[in-house]
């Protein structure tokens, strides 16, 4: 089965052959955010969720998002375009849904990189005040940072990667080593304890299961840099079964080693204090010290996730400007690099006026723009990817291949990604932290874009027939 093929100029082409195997799993890890999934949302699954079977909902998520990832690199080498949601339900479902998932997946990338950057600018300005620099005020710090990623945004895609690869090798480091620290001090609990069906299963996993499978999301941009990968057959389907076997293991592990601190009684250790919680194992079990750093590694982590959120949204807008869905002029790459900076302004922009409004209005950066952005776009992902699991066989079936084991058991993994966004929506505020009536009606607004891109696709089937053809397929020629 060959890939659909578009055209591109060349003056739109990325940088192909720069990414390997190792740059797209650093890229992908960073998005993920494991610090930010440890410190702020494994003590909220612990308190609220199913207490000493936490570590059992890890294990629950990582095998959903494995079944999703099996038919996933399948169908990779067959649809090439760097919007991966977008191309894959184009291609399964017709133009008219693959254009709606494009801009829920666009929009919800960019309100996930609001939010982290909302973090960010609270975190580091917290550290700033502590330091004696209290007169520096948070939106000053969200807009340095935005400049950064204006900046990099003008480098190649791998130097980018060797940043991430930098910060996320740290904040990794830091978390195994307070989970290593309490084994040796603690000694192990038998895993038939913390993964025993009735622990697991008990009173409080839908709670535990909204947070782990969110945090889950994230793995499908190995697509989305396969045209800047080496041999993308081989690399990306190595990164993405990479990335979900670190990333998995890394939480399944650190939940475990959090509930031998704590033993049974973890969930309401956890509960005391949520927000400080993993700083209290790390000064009762490695010192100061490492209440600091990891405090230090919380700010260089969200950075890393904004970095990869923005470059995943910027490769969706230029995907769209390449299919001459959004203005061709956004689809335009650097000459020297393959950089897509023009794709990468929009961005820029609205993270501006976002974070301006915000700091203007005097609104927290954590309890208003983080709270508001964070479930909304983590919910959207969850959505897409559930989406894009039935879309898989789908495809195959469309295209007159017998479905086999590795293509069809994405539709287990989408019944069980189905499940995690069903309770997700239904628990919202639990992801949003609020009572906030309008924070929490924001999922209202997912079905709204996708109705948007489903209308313009229309549009564009009775008006403009020659931009239709092209929605999903654009692929440079290299």
């Amino acid at each position: 089965m060959k890939p659909v093929q578009g055209s591109a100029a060349s003056e739109e082409r990325l940088s192909s052959g720069v990414l390997g195997s190792v740059d797209i799993t650093f890229m992908v890890l960073a998005v993920a955010a494991p610090m930010a999934i440890v410190v702020a949302t494994m003590p909220l699954a612990f308190a609220f969720g199913n207490g000493v079977g936490v570590a059992g909902a890890y294990l629950l998520s990582g095998i959903a998002i494995t079944l999703f990832a099996l038919g996933y690199v399948k169908i990779i080498p067959l649809i090439r375009n760097a919007g991966a949601f977008y191309a894959i339900v184009s291609a399964s479902f017709g133009k008219v849904a693959g254009l709606g998932s494009a801009y829920v997946a666009l929009i919800s990338y960019v309100g996930l990189c609001s939010a982290t950057l909302g973090a960010l600018s609270y975190f580091a300005t917290d550290i700033l005040h502590s330091l004696g620099m209290t007169s520096v005020h948070w939106g000053v710090v969200a807009l340095v940072s935005i400049g950064a990623l204006a900046l990099l945004s003008w480098f190649r895609i791998d130097f980018t990667a060797k940043l991430l690869a930098i910060a996320l090798g740290a904040e990794v480091l830091a978390i195994l080593l307070l989970d290593f620290a309490i084994i040796v001090q603690e000694g192990f609990i038998a895993p038939s304890i913390v993964f025993a069906p009735a622990a697991v299963f008990g009173p409080g996993l839908g709670v535990a299961a909204i947070y782990a499978f969110n945090s889950v999301i994230g793995f499908e941009a190995t697509a989305i840099y396969q045209e800047e990968a080496r041999n993308p057959s081989i690399t990306v389907p190595r990164a993405t079964y990479a990335a979900i076997a670190i990333v998995s293991t890394f939480y399944i592990f650190t939940a475990y080693s959090f509930t031998v601190a704590e033993g049974t009684a973890v969930g309401a250790a956890a509960a005391e204090d949520p927000g400080h919680f993993v700083f209290g194992l790390a000064s009762r079990y490695l010192g100061n010290w490492a209440e600091i750093a990891i405090s230090a590694l919380v700010v260089t982590s969200a950075f890393a996730a904004i970095l990869g959120l923005f470059n995943n949204s910027s490769r969706y807008v230029y995907a769209l400007a390449r299919d001459r869905i959004l203005p061709s002029s956004l689809a335009r790459t650097r000459a020297v690099n393959g950089a897509p900076f023009a794709a990468g302004l929009p961005i820029i922009a609205i993270l501006v006026v976002t974070v301006s409004s915000f700091a203007l209005a005097g609104l927290d950066p954590l309890l208003s723009l983080t709270t508001a952005l964070t479930g909304f776009g983590s919910v959207g992902l969850m959505l897409l990817l559930c989406v894009t699991s039935f879309a898989i066989p789908v495809f195959f079936l469309h295209h007159n291949a017998r479905l086999t084991v590795q293509t069809a058991l994405p539709i287990l993994g989408g019944v069980m990604l189905a499940v995690g966004s069903g309770l997700s929506v239904l628990n919202y505020p639990l992801l949003t932290g609020t009572d906030s009536a309008f924070i929490n009606s924001l999922p209202i607004l997912l079905p709204i874009i996708f109705a948007a891109g489903a209308v313009q696709a229309t549009w564009l089937k009775r008006n403009r027939p020659e931009s239709y053809g092209r929605i999903g397929l654009s692929r440079p020629v290299v």
